[in-house]
């Protein structure tokens, strides 16, 4: 499987929220996602709630980009395809997998230079 065969008419969604990545010590079952490790939890939370999370450490103004597309896995390359394409605009990446999708967070700040790029890759990208 090519990773071009999913970028090309796929479709990528844009988040209306903007989200902040914050390093905490607990849950927060609102949370868009949590990542726990033995040292330290994620979690990925719309920005205007981030006042409700004992976060030692956080990273504001992200945007979502969704691969509305279910990526089977067994696709070799599809992020880093991705991955790839931005980085050659400057745009540096969070991801966060779920078990059929992958979602793309940019800076804000980026967001533009983000869509232009994936819609040279052939993405339908949602302003």
């Amino acid at each position: 499987m090519d990773p071009a065969e999913f970028l090309e008419d796929g479709t990528v969604s844009v988040s209306e929220e903007t989200y902040a990545v914050c390093r905490t010590d607990g849950d927060r079952p609102d949370a868009f996602a949590t990542v726990r490790e033995a040292n330290e939890t994620t979690v990925v939370v719309e920005q205007g709630r981030v006042d409700a999370v004992a976060a030692d450490a956080v990273e504001h103004g992200w945007k979502r980009l969704t691969f509305e597309m279910e990526l089977p896995f067994e696709l070799v390359g599809f992020l880093a395809a991705v991955a790839t394409a931005l980085a050659e605009v400057d745009v540096s990446v969070f991801v966060v997998s779920s078990y059929a999708t992958d979602h793309v967070f940019v800076k804000e700040r980026d967001l533009s230079a983000a869509v232009r790029r994936l819609k040279s890759l052939d993405c339908e990208v949602g302003d």
